[in-house]
């Protein structure tokens, strides 16, 4: 796969997309990004308007118990789970970093629920620190196209930020999320309509 093409190509077809989860502040992307975890962010944009409007900040959310919390997140896939993590890293924030959601990954991944990809996430989308949150979507597509081979996320990542430039990682990550939801799914990959099948190498290509 010619690096420059690739690179050049996702950028001209997935350059004007961004996250897919609805956000305003990094306490609202990390929500937001915790409940999404096997879940899509259609659902959880359903969810965080309410749920944003009872809990406006990480101090509301730090009052309540999780099974307080749970009627606000059911339609959520494993919402029992999340509302634990979602209210021990709130009560974290509150006792820790002054109500404010940290900027580094140590400090991040500090927090309940939250590993290295949901800390990218927010690192790359709320406070403009170049990231590359590798989620299920860019394992896969990053794997197929060849330019990943890790055995792992972490490996992934490590991979990534070598291939992308890194003032491009961050976007690069959208790009490709945005290309393994609308052609290189997991099932049933829509080669014939890929702009990259030309020196894609994946051998199950249809």
């Amino acid at each position: 796969m010619d690096r420059e093409w690739l690179i050049k190509g996702l950028e001209s077809y997935y350059g004007e997309y961004s996250c897919g989860l609805d956000f305003g502040t990094p306490y609202q992307l990390l929500v937001a990004t915790i409940l999404s975890a096997q879940c899509t962010d259609e659902r959880v944009n359903q969810v965080t308007p309410a749920l944003f409007g009872r809990f406006p900040d990480a101090e509301a959310l730090a009052s309540v118990t999780p099974g307080e919390l749970e009627p606000w997140i059911a339609s959520v896939n494993f919402y029992h789970n999340k509302a634990i993590h979602l209210v021990s890293a709130a009560r974290m924030i509150v006792s820790d970093f002054g109500g404010e959601v940290p900027g580094t990954m140590e400090e991040l991944t500090r927090l309940p629920g939250v590993g290295r990809k949901t800390a990218n996430v927010v690192l790359s989308n709320a406070m403009g620190v170049p990231a590359i949150a590798v989620d299920t979507h860019v394992f896969r597509v990053s794997h197929r196209l060849g330019i990943a081979s890790g055995k792992d996320p972490a490996e992934t990542e490590q991979e990534l930020m070598l291939f992308f430039p890194k003032d491009k990682w961050s976007a690069a990550h959208h790009w490709l999320i945005w290309h393994g939801r609308k052609i290189c799914k997991a099932r049933k990959p829509l080669c014939a309509e890929c702009p990259f099948l030309s020196q894609c190498p994946y051998e199950d290509k249809v």
